[in-house]
């Protein structure tokens, strides 16, 4: 039994882990992978780094977390979070069962799916979720992004490294990515917007070979793409802890306090999943959550040994 559990090898688990260690507190962070951050290209809004792909940001937390010999299972997965007295208890995928006096809830969140026919039978053959992954298969060939903020505008950007032409198809009159992707989109060849219209269908037989789009008007147009990347937002990863009694706001995030804190004592959240700073989706503030959650875990955990 350890004393804290950490659910997650995102940035807010990676760096609640971190902060963990160095307060002392005896902890051991288990996740299934890097989460959506160790997809993204580039990332060039974090302080102190210029430029740097994502999966060589979180691999660099994670060398930072282990040279702090913390205990973490990577690889393997928390399927069910309980809470029996004053114990949690969290069920993994492979059978096993890791018990706490507290925990910090990272487990970060996935990408929204279209819902439209064809997509599940596509995937994989035409249909991604990650352009730095998929783009390189896309050589020379016309392909489409469905969606308009960050996320899109920056994926149409890599994808346009390798694609003849990319198309980013968005339902509102204006992209709401920052100004300098605009910029960037704006003055790249490759690229073109398309704008009001929302996706119906994916076509093909053997792999994708339309894209079907409807008009505001009604109109529907059809895109020949070999490949579509879809962007449309995150859904938070919080089907485990939907038993323990916690609060959730409408977008289905963890309500949690300034401190990270949730209604559910000794059970705190950061990153991705919370209703707090990270509502912005940026590394940046899951990593700030995550040292926060650390500091307020270490707090209650003192707190509990002095009782």
């Amino acid at each position: 039994m350890a004393s804290l559990l950490i659910v997650g090898c995102g940035p807010a688990g990676l760096t609640a882990g971190i902060y963990a260690a160095r307060y002392g507190v005896d902890c051991v962070v288990v996740g299934k992978d890097y989460g959506l951050a160790g997809e993204a290209h580039l990332i060039e809004n974090y302080p102190g780094i210029q430029s740097i792909r994502g999966l060589e940001l979180v691999e660099q937390m994670f060398k930072q977390l282990k040279s702090y010999s913390v205990p973490v299972r990577f690889g393997e997965e928390v399927s069910k979070i309980s809470k029996e007295e004053n114990l949690f208890k969290a069920e993994l995928l492979s059978g096993e069962t890791v018990s706490a006096e507290a925990v910090i809830y990272a487990a970060g969140s996935r990408h929204r799916r279209l819902g439209v026919p064809g997509e599940d039978r596509l995937l994989g053959r035409g249909v991604s979720y990650c352009a730095t992954c998929d783009g390189p298969l896309y050589r020379g060939k016309q392909v489409a992004v469905i969606g308009g903020s960050n996320s899109a505008a920056q994926s149409a950007l890599v994808l346009a490294e390798h694609a003849s032409k990319v198309y980013i198809a968005y339902r509102r009159e204006k992209l709401r990515c920052e100004a300098i992707l605009l910029e960037r989109i704006e003055k790249n060849p490759k690229i073109e917007v398309v704008y009001k219209v929302v996706p119906v269908e994916l076509q093909g037989d053997q792999k994708l070979e339309n894209l079907v789009l409807k008009r505001s008007d009604g109109e529907t147009l059809n895109l020949r793409v070999e490949g579509v990347f879809v962007e449309i937002g995150i859904i938070p990863n919080v089907e485990p802890v939907r038993g323990l009694g916690l609060e959730f706001d409408e977008e289905g995030r963890i309500k949690v306090n300034p401190d990270q804190s949730t209604n559910v004592e000794g059970f705190f959240a950061a990153g991705n999943v919370t209703n707090g700073s990270n509502r912005l989706d940026q590394i940046v503030t899951a990593a700030a959550e995550g040292a926060i959650a650390a500091a307020s875990a270490y707090e209650y955990l003192r707190g509990k040994a002095g009782r």
